[in-house]
């Protein structure tokens, strides 16, 4: 048995036009011989109104019920396309998380996939040629209905497509590829052919919307290789396979950035064995990711830690560090949303050095400060004011001519 996996997210199932042009590339999935496991996010804009609907009723929504609201995004899409088929003559059904079953943990709102019933897929499989699948959704073992976080339509095409063994696995969306960086900051932003998984993690990792952060690490884990194209476009996309000799020879592959941060002080701490525990883990045990850490040590004893987050977790992080405060001590706890994150990525920084002398030689050309710095093996950031992030993606996909075909590069002079 031939499988393809098609994943669609909410701007290719908007509406029922947007819907027949799904239809269309489902059918030439099963014209090539395939049986068609269809993949769909919740319609454009439903999750949102869901979860305003939610914040009417309750202030602070209850996790495990917010869940169970916002999966009906999903399962209407799916429900709808079916329809479609039924009506073209193609046998398919509709199949939501906990019918599959896609196993999850019980961590309501940002689940992991721990097990997906692929027996039971391909006996659904053997009575129909398409299974149009909620995306976004599964269940924990006591059959309570989970999601996966936003974009997680993303990890259940990819989770599925590693569970049944499929032959081709296609994320569809509403651009042709995943591009050098974003073409609405920077026109001449190049679509890539291909990305190798470690690169396209720091991409999502940055925020960029094309994939899921764990849609690619499952990906990764079990080597599929997944096709990003758009559903309204029969041009190529862009391919996320592992990497080879050829990938690393480019020494920047793309320009990232991200909008969605605060950066967070804490203010005179004694400079002491605990300290540091004491606040991360308290954040920690509230499942919110910290990113960039700087510690500077004074010479009286006390010293100022400064971190960042989403925005959207500050609120949380607010009430933990307000506690947290008191029993470390600490003078202030100060933030700052006006900062941006803008990074360069590239699996050829491995092997090559002085990405990070050209970054920085960048910015300051264009006379923008930076307020932290990380890095990792394939990718340097910077925290920048949030008003100069535009001029920064594009000074430097100017500087590391992102906007030509590529080519080995070397920086390192």
């Amino acid at each position: 048995m031939k499988i393809m996996v098609q994943k669609f997210g909410g701007t290719s199932v908007k509406d029922v036009d947007c819907m027949r042009q799904v239809l269309c590339r489902v059918r030439k999935g099963l014209d090539a011989g395939f049986k068609v496991v269809v993949v769909l996010s919740a319609r454009a804009g439903r999750t949102n109104r869901l979860i305003e609907l939610a914040h009417v009723w309750s202030p602070e929504p209850d996790c495990a019920e917010l869940d169970a609201l916002m999966a009906c995004g999903e399962q209407e899409s799916v429900a709808l396309f079916s329809m479609l088929l039924a009506d073209a003559g193609i046998k398919g059904r509709s199949v939501l998380g906990f019918q599959v079953p896609i196993v999850t943990n019980s961590v309501h709102t940002k689940a992991r996939i721990e097990e997906i019933d692929d027996v039971k897929l391909r006996a659904m499989l053997e009575e129909f040629d398409v299974l149009a699948v909620a995306g976004f959704q599964g269940c924990d073992e006591t059959g309570r209905i989970t999601t996966l976080g936003r974009g997680g339509s993303d990890t259940s095409g990819v989770a599925l497509a590693a569970a049944l063994g499929a032959d081709v696995c296609e994320i569809y969306t509403d651009v042709e590829g995943v591009y050098t960086t974003d073409p609405n900051v920077c026109s001449k932003a190049r679509k890539l052919d291909r990305i190798s998984y470690d690169e396209m993690i720091e991409f999502a990792s940055m925020g960029a919307k094309v994939l899921q952060i764990r849609s690619v690490e499952f990906a990764k884990k079990f080597n599929v290789p997944v096709h990003v194209r758009s559903t309204f476009s029969d041009n190529p996309g862009t391919m996320v396979i592992q990497e080879d000799d050829a990938m690393e020879a480019v020494l920047v592959s793309g320009i990232a950035y991200d909008k969605n941060q605060c950066r967070v002080t804490v203010r005179r701490v004694h400079d002491r064995p605990g300290i540091a525990a004491a606040v991360f883990g308290a954040i920690a045990e509230a499942r919110i990711i910290v990113d960039m850490i700087v510690q500077n040590t004074g010479q009286d004893g006390f010293t100022d830690m400064t971190f960042t987050v989403g925005r959207g977790d500050f609120d949380k992080v607010e009430k933990i560090l307000a506690k947290v405060q008191q029993e470390i001590g600490a003078e202030a706890v100060q933030h700052d949303t006006n900062v941006a994150k803008v990074s360069v990525i590239g699996v050829g920084m491995r092997n090559h050095s002085g990405v990070a002398a050209k970054m920085f030689a960048t910015l300051r050309n264009e006379n923008i400060n930076m307020m932290m710095i990380s890095t990792s093996e394939i990718k340097v950031t910077c925290l920048i004011e949030e008003k100069y992030t535009e001029l920064a993606v594009q000074a430097l996909h100017d500087a590391f001519g992102l906007d030509n075909q590529p080519k080995i590069q070397d920086f390192s002079e």
